[in-house]
């Protein structure tokens, strides 16, 4: 759960920016949106080696 508390003097609006960005670096908005849909074991198994392709990838990348 993301929280964060309201330094002194700090407005409203600046606040939410720093709520929004926190989420975004935790990865809430993608983890709620993967959830929205009911998602088949084969397609999870599928997603999953996808992501780790892309990981090994970006790993092997920097070394060049």
């Amino acid at each position: 759960m993301v929280g964060i508390k309201i330094r002194e003097n700090e407005s409203i609006e600046e606040a939410l920016r720093r709520f929004k960005r926190e989420c975004d670096r935790n990865g809430i908005l993608q983890e709620i949106k993967r959830r929205e849909y009911y998602e088949s074991p084969s397609v999870k198994r599928k997603r999953k080696a996808q992501e780790a392709r892309k990981k090994i990838k970006r790993r092997f990348s920097r070394y060049r």
